[in-house]
């Protein structure tokens, strides 16, 4: 192989690698970023149909930019907060957002804050049964998030962990401490928090706010 040859390849090579970097690398966009800003901070206290409280929504962009996750599922969509949060992180990784809600009103008005937030060209809103739906869903994910009917987590967690690549984070909303020691998921009998930590190949923490943080350090 001659040296003009072999210097091309090294230059495509190094170019490929260069993009691949950018593409994972979360990139400012100072236009989106104001637009989500100012439309948070107008809606602040506007929030109500069981949307997450500001902080949490702050904890899933963070996940989400520090792991530069691109595949992401939403299980309760509600009117559109977590969902805003989770897609401006996305917009800065390169990803998308799959937002699962049953309720036609409150997809409804989800997918209106998602458009006056700048957001819809990272957001599939779909309007549905999640206990239908999710187990139809192909994946791979790399991030989840858990916000509907708290006695189908552990069915749910059950469903998404198998798509869920290495190294993914698996997240749920309302899961808070016992009396007596363990967790529970918002109103049902706890077995969600039991059964993630029983998984050898899951590493589970939870929040003081309740936000169970879940990570996939290996296949089963």
């Amino acid at each position: 192989m001659n040296r003009t040859l072999c210097t091309w390849i090294a230059a495509f090579l190094l170019a490929s690698g260069a993009i691949a970097i950018a593409a994972r690398t979360p990139q400012a966009q100072p236009d989106l970023d104001a637009r989500v800003t100012k439309f948070l901070e107008e809606h602040r206290y506007g929030w109500r149909d069981l949307n997450v409280p500001e902080g949490d929504g702050q904890i899933l962009h963070d996940l989400v930019v520090k792991g530069r996750y691109t595949r992401a599922l939403e299980i309760g969509t509600s009117t559109g907060r977590s969902g805003v949060w989770t897609a401006w992180a996305l917009a800065k990784t390169g990803g998308k957002l799959i937002t699962i809600e049953i309720d036609k009103g409150r997809h409804d008005e989800a997918v209106r804050n998602f458009q006056a937030a700048g957001l819809a060209a990272f957001i599939d809103a779909r309007l549905g049964d999640a206990h239908d739906l999710v187990p139809k869903l192909e994946g791979p994910f790399d991030f989840v998030f858990i916000d509907a009917d708290k006695d189908w987590y552990t069915a749910y967690a059950k469903a998404v962990i198998p798509k869920l690549v290495v190294g993914g984070c698996l997240t749920a909303h309302n899961v808070y401490q016992r009396r007596g020691g363990g967790y529970r998921g918002g109103d049902s009998t706890g077995d969600f928090y039991g059964y993630l930590t029983s998984l050898p190949f899951m590493e589970t923490t939870v929040t003081p706010g309740g936000v169970a943080i879940s990570y996939k350090r290996r296949e089963k």
